[in-house]
């Protein structure tokens, strides 16, 4: 177990920016759906024509897909979370952009699992109406999903544009 200890320390120490941005993403959100939660559940905020912010509990995915599904996505959640951490020394490999990607879907989906654990759904409140409603987790996942593809399919190891 000390010999794990160690090499997570020295990761940390080696990759300050990297977790301090993540935590800084899931600090972000959390306070967001707090907000949210306290400011939006009886009233709409407009700000556009097109943009407004109007709370939703969100039991399913993107797109209103597996509603009621909590369960599974909170499996799901915790297999990708999985996956990219015992990933990471392979997909940092790729390069700073596919670091950043998977960086920002790891933490977009600390944070919705939280809300998938504490409350039985995800707090969703972004809303440009011809789109589903999301959130900030929502938005780095996407932005994280991106990254990692364009790294993965245009650029090799090294190797950045």
């Amino acid at each position: 177990m000390s010999n794990a200890w160690a090499r997570l320390k020295t990761w940390l120490a080696r990759n300050k920016a990297v977790w301090m941005c993540g935590a800084l993403i899931v600090a972000a959100d959390r306070a967001s759906k707090n907000w949210a939660l306290s400011y939006l559940q009886d009233k709409d905020v407009n700000f556009f024509e097109y943009f407004r912010l109007h709370y939703v509990e969100n039991t399913g995915m993107a797109f209103g897909l597996m509603q009621n599904g909590n369960l599974l996505l909170i499996w799901i959640m915790l297999a990708v979370l999985a996956y990219l951490a015992y990933s990471w020394k392979e997909i940092a490999s790729a390069g700073a952009l596919a670091k950043w990607g998977a960086l920002f879907i790891f933490a977009g989906a600390v944070g919705n699992l939280y809300d998938r654990i504490k409350l039985g759904f995800v707090v969703d409140f972004l809303d440009f109406r011809v789109w589903p409603v999301f959130n900030i987790a929502d938005s780095f996942i996407t932005v994280g999903g991106v990254f990692l593809a364009v790294s993965l399919l245009f650029l090799h190891p090294g190797e950045e544009k």
